[in-house]
């Protein structure tokens, strides 16, 4: 008969190795930045704050509801936190309830995607065309008219009243 806790440290164990791809794994490939927007990690981090560093440069998430960019409803455009990209109208940002600020379509150019397998399933990354920062993840569970949420970390960018 099996004991107990070589039965529960098996299955620990087996868990482990299950996660441990997940834990581990990068984002996708993304494209090299626009010459001019190659930058080594020093100069980013001198550019940007610790966590826009982190989210842009090391594709971290930052928590949900703490960016003031979430309530954001006046009119103008999103920019690129890295480098000033225009990237979202204003008028095509919604309240998902999601915690960060999400829109239903981006500025025509301003946006590449890669695959992003970090938590052992298929999604679909967003990045800067130009500086090839890390913004956040479209979703096909979005409103009309694309059906598409384009949900952004805040801190991924600034915004420009007007």
């Amino acid at each position: 008969m099996i004991e107990r806790r070589y039965l529960l440290s098996g299955l620990a164990l087996g868990g482990a190795l299950i996660a441990a791809p997940m834990l581990f794994a990068k984002p996708g490939k993304r494209p090299p930045a626009e010459p001019g927007w190659r930058l080594s990690d020093a100069e980013w981090k001198q550019r940007l704050s610790p966590l826009s560093y982190r989210v842009l440069r090391e594709a971290a998430t930052e928590r949900a509801f703490t960016s003031p960019l979430d309530k954001e409803k006046r009119a103008g455009t999103f920019l690129c936190a890295g480098c000033a990209l225009p990237l979202y109208a204003s008028r095509t940002k919604f309240d998902s309830g999601t915690g960060w600020p999400s829109f239903w379509a981006p500025l025509t150019g301003a946006i590449g995607t890669s695959t992003d397998r970090e938590l052992g399933y298929v999604r679909t990354e967003v990045h800067c065309r130009r500086c090839a920062g890390h913004l956040g993840h479209v979703f096909d569970d979005g409103p009309k008219p694309t059906g598409k949420r384009y949900c952004m970390n805040g801190a991924a960018l600034t915004f420009r009243a007007g």
